[in-house]
This record gives structure tokens, C-alpha cells and sequence, in this order.
């Protein structure tokens, strides 16, 4: 079993993460997977924001590529267990912290915060299977 809390995201190669999960299981292993994701794409300047990242924003990728990563690594029976969006799980205090003083990243902040989600997502690595039973 591999269990990640919150972490995938801050890797910039998510893809060779997924690879590693796929090497070190054995068939029918299962990862867990809690991690944020995104719905669209951030605004450029939460991209660049120090804060973004280290709350695991800016790190984030958008789900499609977050699962097509784990499908190419060879994962398979992937499941989405629960979904919570981002303005649920951080406070006003903290996205504004991400935006700093700027009005403008604020309220582009905010706005991209509803395309935020924190994940719960579990997949196996399938079993060895013989093809003459």
C-alpha cells in the first residue's frame, strides 16, 4: 500500500511519481492518494506565488493530467472517493495571503479558489495475470 497525504502536488514531474507508486507496489497493490487538484488552470500570478505553493496550490495540476499521469504509469481501477472544494478547506485569511496586498490578485485569488479541490483518489496496480491459466 502507498498512502500520500497532500504532497503529489508539490513535485514538478507528477508523471515519475505515479511511475515510482507503479514500481515499488506489487500486483494488486493499492495507493491512496489525498492531493490537491484543479478544475481550470490558475491565474499566471498565483502560479508564481511562494505562498500558493506552499499552501499546495501552486503546485497543482489541473484532474484530467493529474489522472492521465496515474493511468500512464500503469495504474489502474482509479477511483474518485470524495471531492472537497479548496474554499472549504483553506480560510479567507489564507487566500488572501496567497494573493498579498494587490486588489486585483485578490479578487483572481478568490475567484480561482472555486477551481480548487482537495482529492481523495484510489487506484491498484493489477494483478500478474498468466495467460494459460
Amino acid at each position: 500500500v502507498v498512502i500520500s497525504n497532500c504532497v503529489i502536488n508539490l513535485s514538478p514531474d507528477k508523471g515519475r511519481v505515479f511511475e515510482e507508486v507503479y514500481r515499488i507496489l506489487k500486483p494488486g497493490g493499492r495507493v491512496m492518494v489525498s492531493d490537491i487538484v484543479l478544475k481550470k488552470e490558475l491565474p499566471e500570478q498565483m502560479k508564481e506565488s511562494l505562498d500558493a505553493y506552499v499552501a499546495c496550490v501552486a503546485g497543482a495540476v489541473e484532474q484530467e493530467e493529474y489522472l492521465a499521469n496515474m493511468r500512464s504509469a500503469g495504474l489502474r481501477d482509479i477511483d474518485i472517493m470524495s471531492e472537497k472544494p479548496a474554499c472549504e478547506i483553506f480560510d479567507t485569511g489564507a487566500i488572501e495571503a496567497i494573493a498579498g496586498d494587490s486588489e486585483s490578485v485578490k479578487s483572481a485569488v478568490k475567484d480561482a479558489a472555486n477551481s480548487i479541490v482537495s482529492m481523495n483518489i484510489s487506484a491498484v496496480k493489477p494483478e500478474n495475470r498468466s495467460c494459460c491459466g
